[in-house]
């Protein structure tokens, strides 16, 4: 079966129907392969194994190892151990002209390897972590984690209850900019919600609730399955996400569609959802306005302040995993651990 990237694989090879004796009593003979109008549906279900946001990056991850290894005449598709180890080294080394000309962070590095072994795996190839050979590639990506882990810069700052309160005092306008702004960044906090899941709330999605808002993500990165997750927002008495919700969508006419819209330059309402580097923007933006320093924050910065909260009020891993979607309790532990750290402290009796 063919990729659904395979026009950006370069090199990779079409399935083709090959034709083999007909069996006895047949009329038509039997083909080893599929036709293309069985393979197109595989291709159509293989194409949503995964999130739309996680293709596009796979996609363009895969088009700089392409131009990385044409540069320097190695074959990408499929690419050995040693390849891929050379690219990964560089990258997280020097930079190359393919990656702005910096190091890159360690996530970044281990998603470049999964967009490799991802396109191997839907040509149908094996991919370099698994051939003979990957012991050096596996102990390769351990150092590289180990050094990005030593040299790992200042994270970004979570917008937590006390930030947002502060950035939502600094709206102080009612044009549709500024509601659509309270709307987007109570609720982008309150829901813990990824970028790309706050970007594609629909209004179909979203449910009134006596206690807030109740909103169903449908497809997201941690529902590869798209069974759908239902996010109770809590509406609460300083935040409030459902009461700028509804003040939103009502000031702007909203009744189906993409929630979080863009606007023309003399504010109008479009029919073109946010992006989501629109939310990092917005959080920076409006970070600033009040005296926050704008590059301490990001559109991680709604999600990780929920969580922060969160484990400030005490609730469990458990339930916090629960709101946030993630896939272990292992990823959520960095939220508590500081606050934790002085919790029942061991010096409390005598410091």
């Amino acid at each position: 079966m063919t990729s659904v990237e395979d026009e950006d694989c370069g090199g990779g090879e079409g399935t083709a129907v090959a034709l083999i004796p007909a069996a006895p009593g047949t009329e038509q003979p039997l083909l080893t392969g599929i036709t293309p109008d069985d393979e197109a549906r595989v291709r159509k279900y293989v194409a949503r194994a995964s999130a739309a946001s996680t293709v596009r990056a796979y996609r363009s991850d895969w088009q700089l190892f392409n131009a990385w290894c044409a540069a320097r005449g190695y074959r990408p598709l499929p690419a050995t151990p040693e390849v891929t180890s050379a690219y990964l080294a560089e990258i997280a080394d020097i930079g190359t002209s393919f990656s702005a000309g910096r190091p890159l962070a360690k996530a970044s590095i281990e998603r470049r390897l999964a967009a490799i072994v991802f396109v191997h795996r839907a040509a149908g190839l094996e991919p370099p972590t698994t051939q003979a050979g990957a012991a050096t590639l596996t102990t390769m990506m351990r150092g590289i984690r180990n050094a990005k882990r030593a040299n790992k810069p200042g994270s970004k700052r979570p917008a937590d209850a006390d930030v947002l309160r502060d950035i939502i005092r600094g709206i102080t306008g009612d044009t549709m900019l500024d509601l659509r702004d309270r709307a987007l960044l109570t609720m982008g906090m309150m829901g813990a919600f990824r970028r790309s899941e706050l970007v594609g709330i629909r209004i179909e999605d979203v449910t009134p609730h006596p206690r807030g808002l109740s909103v169903t993500i449908p497809y997201s990165k941690t529902d590869q399955d798209g069974k759908g997750h239902s996010v109770a927002i809590l509406e609460g008495r300083r935040i409030e996400p459902a009461r700028h919700y509804h003040a939103w969508i009502e000031a702007a006419g909203l009744s189906e569609g993409r929630v979080f819209r863009r606007l023309t330059p003399h504010g109008r309402v479009t029919d073109t959802a946010l992006s989501e580097q629109s939310v990092a923007l917005v959080v920076k933006k409006r970070a600033a306005v009040v005296g926050y320093d704008p590059t301490l924050f990001a559109g991680h910065s709604l999600r990780a302040g929920f969580l922060t909260e969160a484990g400030r009020a005490g609730a469990t891993l458990f339930k916090m995993k629960e709101h946030s979607r993630h896939k272990s309790i292992e990823m959520l532990s960095a939220y508590v651990r500081d606050e934790e750290a002085f919790r029942n402290h061991a010096a409390e009796g005598f410091a």
